[in-house]
């Protein structure tokens, strides 16, 4: 049987944290397929690594082999059971910003005082985050940022997002290069494996890149209307959307990696029903 690289996100795809249940058992039955050590594990989030480390904690997830965190703009290998920064990433990456640091792109933005950094665990070589008042027109402060930043030939990625329990907007500056896609063909290139033995895992918007890709992906079934309506014309050799009634569960976070994972190895069933 041959290992398998399962690049999975985390939140709403393993970690149940949405609206929809969670069959009883799947989760359970993920962490002894993982421990079988039939397969090596990347969490790709864009949590930073305290609160990936945190939701394993919380969910009882296993650990690891790799972390893509920050919006992918980390990578750490876990070795000896220690977290160890990829640096060949931070160099793949580099170029985009001229070489420059997370520092001195926030000097060239110290005209534009709506900005308000955010926590220092929030930011790392190449990801500088910050607050941004929800009440501004933020699509003008991001294109005067971009159209800035172009001037000093910076290749950025500015993402948006809004923390609606703070009403805060925020604001990540990450390399132009800097996704998930680029991240998991990184690790595939660099870990030994090829695409045809990697899958990835993902339920929502900023998983389109590597759902809509050559990468073998499965879209867990409690994926929301737009995410499925954005992937109906992908191929089925390369996205497998969960259905449910997989080992009686319902398709739904674990429950429907595991059955992306059966169906495009059917050897891992026997497996599977043995645990």
């Amino acid at each position: 049987m041959s290992k398998v690289l399962l690049c999975t996100d985390l939140d709403r795809t393993l970690v149940p944290n949405g609206s929809q249940p969670e069959s009883p058992h799947a989760r359970a039955l993920f962490s002894r397929l993982i421990a079988s050590n039939a397969v090596k594990l990347a969490y790709v989030s864009g949590r930073h690594l305290a609160l990936i480390e945190q939701a394993i904690d919380e969910y009882q997830l296993p650990m690891p082999d790799f972390a893509v965190a920050d919006v992918g703009s980390t990578i750490y290998r876990r070795e000896q059971n220690q977290w160890q920064h990829w640096q060949a990433w931070d160099q793949e990456i580099a170029g985009d910003w001229q070489g420059m640091s997370r520092e001195s792109l926030h000097a060239l933005l110290a005209d534009y005082p709506d900005l308000q950094l955010q926590e220092a665990e929030k930011q790392n070589t190449h990801k500088l985050s910050y607050y941004l008042p929800t009440n501004l027109n933020h699509m003008a402060v991001i294109d005067d940022i971009r159209t800035h930043l172009e001037k000093e030939n910076i290749r950025a990625n500015l993402i948006w997002s809004i923390d609606e329990l703070q009403n805060i907007g925020l604001l990540d500056i990450l390399p132009a290069s800097v996704n998930k896609l680029h991240a998991i063909t990184f690790l595939i290139e660099h870990s030994g494996f090829d695409r045809q033995h990697t899958i990835f895992a993902g339920d929502s918007g900023n998983d389109l890149d590597v759902l809509l890709s050559p990468i073998p992906s499965v879209l867990v079934a409690n994926a929301d209307q737009q995410v499925r309506s954005a992937v109906h014309a992908a191929p089925e050799d390369t996205l497998y959307i969960a259905q449910g009634d997989f080992l009686k569960m319902n398709g739904n976070y674990s429950a429907g990696i595991l059955e992306g994972i059966a169906h495009y190895y059917p050897e891992f069933l026997p497996v599977m029903e043995a645990l």
